[in-house]
């Protein structure tokens, strides 16, 4: 048992040197001008357009189910008036983009580990060396960049349907009054949300991007290699994003306080 555990230790602080390396790598490449903007632009298409149905229904039922909960707690209380900040603000800061970040996870975040690892298993990764292309500046640099760009706004897109979400359910479902509902909502939400919304985006996307594509690479048995290595990217993407999201919540509650304008 202690040698499973100092091997999965050991493997654990590989991977976590792997994936810094490849993010070191993407930022030389990027300040050195070694930018293919076609392939960015192609990626944004790829992870920021073709992901907004899924970050749009996930924030619409989120934002509708989370407004019925909290309404049917709240209204025991007779404090159904804070049902409209509670939501908004929970959305801003926790649920929008930590759901976008794991939604992300599992449809980019697997497409990329699997693209990659299939051309590492054959052997199209090697052809791109041997012709003097590097394949981080080519595979992984376009994805970063696109994933950089896309990922806080597919945040804030999921957070503004999760609040018109909201507001239908309370209006035309629950019976509430509207106008408290968004003079409150208005009242108690500030730009400190929306501003804690765009840079949890921007770390989730290193997240996804730099252990994805860092899984594709180390991909070995042919194809069941690349089966495990696309599991492997999902689950740790996701139990990273989950378990840093904590500590990014404290400090970032220090930088933006709530209430803050």
């Amino acid at each position: 048992m202690l040698t499973s555990l100092h091997e999965r230790f050991a493997t654990l602080l590989f991977g976590i040197g792997e994936t810094g390396w490849l993010a070191a790598e993407s930022v030389k490449s990027v300040l050195g001008g070694r930018v293919r903007w076609r392939l960015v632009l192609q990626q944004i298409l790829d992870v920021g357009y073709a992901s907004q149905v899924v970050v749009l229904t996930t924030g619409a039922f989120t934002g509708a189910v989370f407004t019925a909960q909290v309404y049917f707690q709240f209204r025991t209380l007779g404090m159904e008036s804070a049902v409209g900040p509670v939501v908004a603000v929970a959305l801003f800061r926790e649920l929008g983009p930590v759901l976008t970040g794991l939604m992300v996870a599992g449809r980019v975040g697997a497409a990329m580990s699997a693209e990659i690892g299939t051309m590492r298993v054959t052997q199209q990764i090697d052809a791109l060396r041997a012709l003097a292309v590097n394949p981080v500046d080519y595979l992984v640099v376009p994805r970063a960049l696109a994933m950089f760009v896309s990922m806080p706004l597919l945040a804030l897109e999921c957070v503004v349907c999760g609040i018109a979400a909201s507001y239908f359910v309370a209006a035309h479902v629950l019976g509430m009054e509207t106008v408290y509902f968004l003079a409150n909502m208005v009242k108690y939400t500030g730009t400190s949300d929306i501003a804690m919304t765009l840079v949890k985006g921007f770390f989730f996307a290193g997240i996804v991007v730099f252990i994805s594509c860092r899984e594709g690479f180390a991909v070995k048995k042919g194809a069941v290699g690349v089966g495990r290595a696309t599991t492997r990217a999902v689950v740790f993407c996701s139990m990273t994003i989950l378990v840093f999201n904590f500590f990014l919540s404290m400090a970032l509650n220090i930088i933006f306080p709530a209430g803050a304008r």
